[in-house]
């Protein structure tokens, strides 16, 4: 279900708030191979199937920053910002890949909003923990700390 937010002293308010889980992504094969010709990275475990199936995951795997990437269209189905200007996503903190997500398989957005504060310029940051689940994994695929900011 995603929470929706009016102006920045509804952003505050969403300080401590588990924002849910989006809805299961599956990852295909031509999701993989078109993120791969877009960074130039076509190393075999991502890109070719056959080899990949007698690789160390057996199956073609997701680039990791291709899960990291998709965390922007699940967290819209989260969170829907009104009333400010303007949104940027800020930065990162501590990424991490635990687990690679086999082509075929499924993922969805775990949110907590961590803290919001004020920062110059009429605006607030906030510090959110991302954990992108794999459908039946017992590890996630990626966790990471991740900063907005949001100007009215």
């Amino acid at each position: 279900m995603t929470t929706t937010v009016h102006g920045l002293d509804e952003i505050k308010a969403l300080a401590g708030k588990d924002l849910g889980h989006s809805g299961w992504l599956e990852i295909t094969q031509d999701r993989v191979n078109t993120f791969a010709d877009a960074t130039d990275d076509h190393q075999w475990i991502h890109v070719d199937p056959v080899r990949a199936a007698s690789g160390p995951f057996g199956a073609p795997i997701a680039h990791g920053y291709l899960t990291l990437s998709l965390v922007i269209p699940l967290f819209g189905e989260l969170l829907d910002i009104q009333g400010v200007k303007m949104s940027v996503n800020y930065g990162l903190e501590k990424v991490r890949f635990p687990s690679p997500v086999k082509v075929g398989g499924r993922i969805r957005l775990a949110a907590v909003v961590v803290s919001v504060e004020d920062v110059p310029g009429d605006g607030v940051q906030m510090l959110l923990d991302f954990t992108v689940e794999i459908d039946g994994a017992a590890k996630p695929a990626c966790v990471a700390r991740v900063i907005y900011r949001h100007y009215a």
